[in-house]
């Protein structure tokens, strides 16, 4: 009789936060203002992976402070070394195939590899002193980009403004000549509103309201 196979149980990829930070910051906790505050900066030194560190130190420590031989001069182009390393590697990669073919138990074999070792490490070092420069070429190009960003929505904001410009004239433009003197017919003269019976203010109030009205609808239908 065959097995039944099992049903597979779905988890999640990544494992679920702790429970004791989870309990800490719930809505409630948040709310009444008793969630436990982030921790302080730290200005000395601190342990991160096992590895000391300072906060004071500079972003790219040089190699000396680590305990590492450097293999180029103080004073040097970028380019250049990291040109010349690449080189080196690729030299010494082939000498190390060369020793693994003809004596691979030899000692030199060690040797090799540290002296690619080292010299991956002046390379990360090199590209690793790039990261400010690379820093700042991101934040101007991001400057560059919003500013040309609103550049054109300025422009097309120009170009809306000009459009309605040119919609307001040519409305201006259609309208009839004797509009004026339409206007003074409708709207009545003080000698015939005297000659008016005076009835209430109501009716009064309608009246001038019905003339502005028809004044309106006049214009309108001359558009």
């Amino acid at each position: 009789m065959m097995a039944l196979p099992q049903e597979t149980t779905p988890t999640s990829t990544w494992p679920l936060p702790p429970s004791q930070y989870i309990n800490q910051y719930t809505d409630e906790i948040i709310r009444r203002g008793r969630a436990p505050k982030p921790p302080l900066p730290i200005h000395n030194e601190y342990t991160m992976f096992g590895v000391p560190f300072n906060a004071e130190d500079v972003i790219v420590r040089p190699l000396e402070s680590q305990a590492i031989r450097r293999l180029y001069p103080q004073n040097f182009d970028h380019r250049r070394e990291l040109k010349k390393l690449n080189h080196s590697i690729l030299v010494n990669f082939l000498d190390l195939l060369d020793i693994l073919i003809k004596c691979p138990d030899s000692t030199k074999r060690t040797d090799k590899i540290e002296d690619i070792n080292i010299l991956f490490i002046n390379m990360h070092h090199l590209i690793n002193e790039f990261r400010p420069h690379q820093a700042r070429e991101t934040v101007r190009v991001m400057l560059e980009m919003q500013k040309r960003q609103r550049h054109q929505v300025a422009e097309r904001l120009e170009r809306q403004e000009d459009e309605v410009s040119r919609l307001v004239r040519e409305a201006l433009a259609s309208l009839p000549d004797n509009l004026d003197s339409d206007s003074k017919i409708l709207v009545p003269s003080p000698e015939e509103l005297q000659l008016r019976p005076k009835n209430d203010s109501s009716s009064s109030a309608e009246d001038k309201c019905s003339s502005l009205d028809r004044l309106m609808c006049n214009i309108v239908d001359a558009l």
